[in-house]
């Protein structure tokens, strides 16, 4: 999760109200986004949503109505069964709990001011932890990564429990985590993050479908030419960032992590051989070279004639994309950023269907 507030940007210079509806826990079964939020506005607005749609967001804007009413937080429950869990993407029935809230969307509310906090530390590049008590008055701190602390659980020692795990949490994944003995505390805990880097070298109209469709998907991405003409502003509009120069020296300052794609669609073994040099030596989470296999044979040979080691050359996608019988420069670039997403999360990209008797 990056901004969490970026939904509802639009809507901060109004003023108004709306109900922020958080998903903080599940019973029973694995969740798949705890700290997904939904918002709801006094005006009747819906933005978000803490399932996947269906009975459950349903439910959340009903609840809203009535925060929104007696202006107090509320902590709600939902009981589902096997069918209900399976849309939520949950592998069993179980339950799931819901902190629903009232906002006043404007500088000065707390809430507000803390997610904003929050996202501009994460605009910089860093990590932070968002810890809430829900309840009637909920109670939240936010643990940044440079180790700036803000706001509080209401008992110093609670903080302070939290502060020693501060290394794990930034680190790890939004969830729960318990506080103190005897009575104990459960706590819930959104991890911020920057956006995953979506860096395309080479400025084709592959590239142009990658940026186009990167965007809503909260990459942000980079395109990295030697052409100026060609990485503009006109041709790449949704792009965060163009980068005109030699690539193999631009990729090689960027400090790639384990969260980012690289992709070569500039089909030019001057630009290919050179940035896939620099970039098997970092740890991008995916490696994605357009071409066919008999040039990517070729490209890999000569890495390996260049001393690459094996495992490295192992991580070169190529041809970059899942196999869905891509024709359009859009198919193509939809099964360049499937794979993508599969391999940053570790999956194999295969399909979700299972053979039923």
């Amino acid at each position: 999760m990056s901004d969490t507030l970026d939904a509802v940007r639009p809507w901060l210079a109004s003023g108004g109200r709306v109900a922020m509806a958080t998903l903080v826990a599940t019973r029973g079964a694995t969740p798949r986004r705890a700290g997904a939020k939904m918002w709801v506005g006094e005006d009747g607005r819906v933005l978000g949503s803490v399932t996947i749609g269906g009975c459950v967001d349903a439910r959340v804007v009903a609840e809203s109505e009535g925060v929104l009413a007696e202006g107090r937080a509320r902590t709600i429950a939902l009981h589902l069964g096997a069918d209900e869990a399976l849309e939520l993407g949950l592998t069993c029935g179980g339950t799931i709990e819901l902190l629903v809230e009232p906002l006043r969307l404007a500088a000065d509310d707390p809430v507000v001011a803390l997610y904003e906090h929050v996202g501009a530390h994460v605009r910089r590049g860093g990590r932070a932890a968002i810890a809430t008590i829900p309840g009637a008055a909920p109670r939240r701190i936010a643990l940044l990564d440079d180790g700036g602390v803000a706001g509080t659980l209401g008992d110093a020692a609670l903080d302070a429990a939290l502060r020693a795990r501060a290394a794990d949490l930034l680190a790890g994944e939004s969830g729960v985590v318990v506080l103190g003995e005897g009575d104990a505390i459960p706590v819930a805990v959104e991890v911020h993050a920057p956006a995953g880097a979506l860096v395309v070298v080479g400025a084709g109209h592959v590239a142009m479908a990658l940026s186009r469709l990167a965007a809503p998907l909260g990459l942000r991405t980079v395109i990295v030419d030697a052409r100026e003409r060609w990485a503009s502003a006109e041709r790449f509009p949704d792009a965060d960032e163009r980068l005109v120069g030699i690539p193999s020296e631009l990729v090689g300052a960027m400090p790639l992590g384990a969260a980012d794609a690289v992709v070569l669609v500039a089909h030019d073994y001057k630009f290919d051989l050179p940035v896939l040099r620099v970039v098997l030596a970092t740890a991008a989470g995916y490696v994605g070279l357009l071409g066919s296999r008999r040039r990517g044979a070729a490209i890999l040979s000569e890495l390996r004639e260049a001393g690459i080691a094996e495992e490295r050359l192992a991580r070169v996608r190529v041809p970059a994309g899942l196999d869905i019988g891509a024709r359009t420069t859009e198919e193509i670039a939809l099964s360049i950023l499937a794979e993508a997403i599969a391999a940053v999360r570790g999956r194999s990209g295969g399909s979700l269907r299972a053979d039923i008797a």
